[in-house]
């Protein structure tokens, strides 16, 4: 059931798992930068890569996917419900993942070298699994959702994606954490 009405949400699906793949790739340097011998980045650029994640796709990129995306796949595609199933379920652990890099960092900022192995384990663990995360979505899913969406599927789609909003205040948060974004990959540079 092709569709040919413009597919705006895949494009913003696919610019915000690689806006995650940058500040995964900050998380990887960073973590690599600590106890290297030369003037690491502080604690805090760690925290706001947390943060930006914690904030953006696990309160409103994943949600989403969940009710616009994965909800109307389940009625037309029945062969992807495991995959969906799976999917759903990598979301719930990427919280918990997260949560675990931000007791890491607590626990390098007070013990300090002897914490920092635990740290680079997990946040490399994290990189991977967000990395077959995304594959799964970009190589199943949406080729799936192009296959099997309608119209009026991707209407909806277009427009709850393109609406970014804080799930707590209705403010409008994209500018706030884009600015945040650009902040991490700034500072995440290569030396």
């Amino acid at each position: 059931m092709q569709t040919s009405a413009p597919q705006n949400a895949v494009k913003i699906i696919l610019r915000e798992h690689q806006q995650l793949s940058m500040v995964i790739t900050g998380m990887q340097r960073f973590v690599k930068q600590l106890g290297a011998g030369f003037d690491a980045p502080r604690p805090m650029m760690l925290r706001s890569m947390l943060f930006y994640i914690s904030e953006y796709p696990e309160q409103l990129h994943h949600p989403k996917e969940e009710r616009y995306l994965f909800a109307r796949l389940r009625h037309r595609a029945n062969d992807l419900d495991k995959t969906i199933d799976e999917l759903e379920k990598q979301h719930a652990q990427g919280k918990v993942r997260l949560r675990d890099i931000e007791h890491a960092l607590t626990r390098y900022e007070l013990a300090g070298e002897s914490a920092l192995r635990v740290l680079r384990e997990m946040v490399e663990e994290y990189a991977v699994f967000s990395a077959n995360h995304k594959r799964l979505e970009e190589d199943v899913i949406l080729p799936a959702a192009r296959q099997w969406l309608t119209e009026v599927d991707w209407s909806e789609l277009n427009e709850a994606f393109g609406k970014n909003r804080d799930p707590f205040a209705g403010v409008k948060v994209e500018a706030d954490l884009g600015r945040l974004f650009t902040m991490i990959v700034r500072a995440t540079r290569e030396p």
